[in-house]
């Protein structure tokens, strides 16, 4: 079941889906970009040096390509190796520190998660940096059980593992890499009275020098390369100023976790209900400092720091929740749902097929409140793309998802295993292929016979990264000047048209709202 589960989660759909912009185009395009200029040093988007995150992503995306070839799976293998390790490394650390039947059930909810389904097929940092922040936590743990055994070899051998996990973090996707383990490590350690294992902590010189080393020499040579202007730009602007300002347009709120948390937990968030009842009866129960609480006491102050973390941020983004989540499968697994429970645990799950199910029946709605002529377009042909064939099979999925949780031949957690099979080929198999043929296929066709044709391109007010992979050649984005080839989107032509006058744009193909056009010098 979790092979079948890693199959339609992680892996359906991976080598054939079209990269998706911003962030997999822009991810994917330093990667080329890096390879092409041979400097795997300083990674670039479209020339300019890329600032955005550290190198580890680059460099695992660039050892891919170089094997499996300039292509979707290449580009993102790295991140589905790195989801299933971070699955693995879960249902290990639950054999070993939880209860050995609950691993596989923490594996399965984990795997079919509806957003871990998303980031571990994305090619970007995430998938990564959730493997080394789960390693790093995992690690904390063992360090703090071994050393209250008295068992200071494997202590010490627990701390250093740490360590690099947490080195290759901070080169994943920088300071948060280091700054969750660090705090979760002090309040778990604290709340227990294990002040000593802190300060031994400090002061186990090896672990340290093994974090200087995994992190300095990459920092050294971007500093030789560029100077300060990546330290300048990534530890200023991409980590202090995003958390203490809005980016991008991903504005705050204390709120928008708790709102975000069902849709990130789909198919399972009547689950996650009942799992931290039951947790919290057991808690109390069990007693404050009861050596069973342990575990549980760690667990949820790991989801908890994060998600105290990111609700007071400026700038939110739902995949940054999956940073606390890892601690929400295990739990899961332990408190399992009971039977009287069944339409509490079973209703977010059905309502979520359902929507996935209406969502081509709903969509003309969201018509009435379009007002630019592109987006009404888009959404024109997205209606189109949702054929009867996918809306019988969307149907069809969430007809049996109903099925399943009125029948009550299986206990709900089972019952919910299988509506997540059914979400991830409703999403991975019929909706992702049709929404990608309207807004990245027409990309990714027209980057093709731009390459073909060895066509000098530049866009015009268009920020869609994944062309200038499929081009494999940077396209400057600026003003076009007379012979050049201008790809942009089929409403900005007339704009386009006056400001190259008395030159004017000859078309030379279009897909979808994208086009390309050559400039013409007047007669």
């Amino acid at each position: 079941m979790l092979l079948l589960a890693l199959l339609l989660s992680f892996f359906l759909g991976a080598a054939t889906l079209p990269l998706t912009d911003v962030d997999e185009g822009a991810f994917t395009e330093a990667t080329r970009e890096m390879l092409a200029a041979d400097n795997l040093v300083s990674p670039t988007l479209n020339g300019q040096p890329r600032h955005d995150k550290p190198i580890l992503i680059y460099w695992a995306q660039a050892v891919s390509v170089s094997v499996l070839g300039i292509n979707e799976l290449g580009f993102r293998l790295p991140s589905l190796i790195s989801a299933v390790l971070w699955v693995l490394a879960t249902g290990l650390f639950c054999a070993r520190y939880g209860r050995r039947a609950d691993a596989p059930l923490a594996m399965l909810v984990m795997t079919l998660s509806l957003m871990v389904g998303m980031i571990a097929k994305a090619a970007i940092a995430d998938a990564l940096l959730n493997l080394w922040l789960a390693l790093s936590m995992f690690g904390i743990y063992a360090y703090s059980e071994a050393a209250r055994q008295n068992d200071g070899a494997r202590a010490r051998l627990a701390l250093r593992l740490t360590a690099l996990a947490l080195g290759l973090g901070f080169l994943t996707k920088g300071p948060v890499a280091l700054m969750f383990p660090v705090l979760v490590c002090g309040l778990y350690l604290l709340s227990i009275r294990q002040w000593r294992l802190i300060r031994d902590a400090l002061l186990d010189f090896p672990a340290w020098l093994l974090l200087i080393a995994t992190v300095l020499p990459w920092h050294v040579l971007v500093y030789l390369d560029q100077g300060d202007a990546f330290f300048r730009g990534f530890y200023l602007q991409h980590n202090v100023n995003r958390y203490t300002s809005t980016f991008e347009g991903h504005g705050g709120n204390p709120l928008y976790y708790l709102l975000v948390l069902p849709f990130v937990l789909l198919p399972f968030s009547g689950w996650l209900l009942v799992s931290l009842r039951r947790a919290w009866r057991h808690w109390r129960v069990a007693g404050e400092m009861a050596a069973e609480t342990h575990l549980l006491r760690f667990l949820v102050l790991w989801f908890s720091v994060v998600f105290v973390f990111f609700s007071l941020s400026r700038t939110q983004l739902p995949h940054y929740l999956l940073y606390g989540c890892t601690p929400l499968f295990i739990l899961m697994a332990r408190y399992r749902p009971l039977r009287q429970q069944r339409w509490l645990v079973l209703l977010p799950g059905v309502a979520g097929m359902a929507l996935i199910a209406l969502l081509p029946v709903l969509l003309p709605a969201f018509s009435q409140r379009l007002v630019k002529p592109d987006d009404l377009a888009m959404l024109a042909a997205l209606i189109e793309a949702f054929d009867p064939v996918l809306i019988a099979g969307l149907a069809l999925l969430a007809f049996v998802s109903v099925v399943l949780a009125v029948s009550r031949r299986l206990p709900p957690w089972q019952t919910l295993v299988l509506i997540g099979l059914l979400q991830s080929v409703a999403l991975n198999g019929l909706l992702a292929p049709a929404i990608m043929s309207v807004t990245q296929v027409p990309i990714k066709a027209l980057a093709e016979i731009s390459r073909a044709e060895a066509w000098p391109v530049v866009s015009y007010r268009v920020s869609q990264p994944s062309f200038s992979v499929y081009r494999q050649a940077v396209t400057p984005s600026r003003l076009p000047v007379v012979g050049e080839v201008v790809f942009t989107r089929r409403d900005r032509l007339s704009e386009l048209e006056s400001r190259l006058q008395p030159a004017h744009l000859e078309l030379l193909s279009e897909r979808g709202r994208f086009v390309l056009a050559v400039v013409r010098s007047m007669p």
